[in-house]
């Protein structure tokens, strides 16, 4: 049996907005078990851009775009201080009642949504590290449910680049009914979301164009682009039709917004498909709605992912369709470098945070 302590290290998000709100402490208590959940010990965490908008608080409301708002603007469960965190692995060290006891010992990756309904709709979903405390701390307590064990030799750390970005992907294109063959232009793809989206499309059998910064072309190719567009081409239109050497683009899955945005559905063919799940130069764009209804588009906007998205996602890293992308590694109680690395970009895939207590053993 593995002793618990009573207290342990967590980042804990203690309001809206800049870094200094993002607080580490060493005496935090361990979560208790509720029944039905189980307590993991954590080794390794994901970041993702929804931490640090959730932390500005830059969603904004439909009224006004720039008011401070949380994830969920209607029935916000945001409370402070939050544990963020959602990419969680870890080994089940607890189990409350009604948990199999033979549960403990279990390495599980996270499935970080709070459904709030029993079907697949996500109109009322919530999140881990959001709802609920996550994974940016030693322990953390969830649904056991939730919890998946994953048969996969691939260490804690690969396997914390995951859930998060790469659901998401997987929504959007499920969303969009991405099929085998048929095109897909990949906007923001060095990301954790649109490097899963490359793999993503890839494991349909259809055809990922990226476009992505200058320097790392090379990267997107080895994960599996046809070809790479570099972002800030004079004529971006045009760029994408050589690119595409004659094909259609059937589906763009954007997670840049801002000025593209209409270049985007100018690129798509007549029924095509876009979808997005961010907007990290811009979520304010201009659309001519001509263009959509004359070209008969469909427009879709994504977040996160249903169960059945979840347990796709399982099988395409069970199956080795998938593979993770560690863009770099960084100790818990160095958070502070970790989110400022993370917000300049300068890496391809995902980060990842570990406790100081685990970064010895990785």
């Amino acid at each position: 049996m593995v002793a618990i302590p009573k207290t342990m290290a967590a980042v804990r998000l203690m309001g809206h907005g800049g870094l200094d709100k993002l607080v580490y402490s060493r005496d935090m208590p361990v979560p208790s078990v509720a029944p039905g959940e189980v307590l993991i010990k954590v080794s390794a965490c994901g970041m993702n851009n929804t931490d640090v908008w959730v932390r500005e608080g830059a969603y904004g409301t439909e009224d006004d775009p720039a008011a401070v708002s949380t994830w969920r603007r209607q029935g916000n469960t945001l409370t402070f201080p939050r544990i963020q965190g959602t990419d969680t692995v870890g080994h089940i060290v607890a189990v409350g009642d009604g948990v199999n006891k033979a549960r403990i010992g279990e390495r599980v990756m996270v499935d970080f949504s709070i459904y709030n309904r029993d079907d697949d709709s996500l109109a009322d979903i919530d999140y881990m590290g959001h709802g609920r405390d996550g994974g940016y701390a030693e322990y953390m307590a969830l649904p056991a449910e939730n919890a998946h064990v994953v048969a996969t030799d691939m260490s804690d750390i690969e396997l914390a680049t995951f859930c998060c970005a790469y659901l998401t992907g997987e929504r959007m294109l499920e969303r969009a009914r991405l099929a085998a063959g048929e095109v897909v232009l990949v906007t923001g793809a060095s990301g954790g979301v649109g490097s899963g989206i490359i793999q993503l499309a890839r494991a349909r059998g259809a055809v990922p164009i990226a476009v992505t910064a200058a320097g790392k072309e090379q990267a997107m190719l080895d994960i599996g682009a046809e070809v790479v567009i570099t972002r800030g081409n004079d004529n971006f239109v045009e760029a994408v039709h050589r690119a595409a050497n004659g094909k259609p683009i059937d589906v763009v899955a954007d997670l840049v917004g801002g000025a593209m945005f209409n270049d985007l559905l100018k690129i798509l063919r007549s029924e095509g498909r876009y979808t997005t799940a961010g907007a990290i130069a811009g979520p304010v764009v201009q659309l001519d709605l001509r263009t959509m209804y004359l070209k008969q588009l469909e427009l879709h906007g994504s977040s996160q992912g249903s169960r059945a998205d979840f347990r796709r996602l399982i099988g395409y890293i069970e199956q080795k369709k998938i593979r993770p992308l560690v863009g770099g590694v960084y100790p818990l109680s160095e958070f502070h470098r970790a989110q400022t690395d993370f917000m300049q970009k300068n890496f391809v895939g995902k980060l990842v945070v570990v406790p100081d207590n685990e970064i010895s053993q990785t």
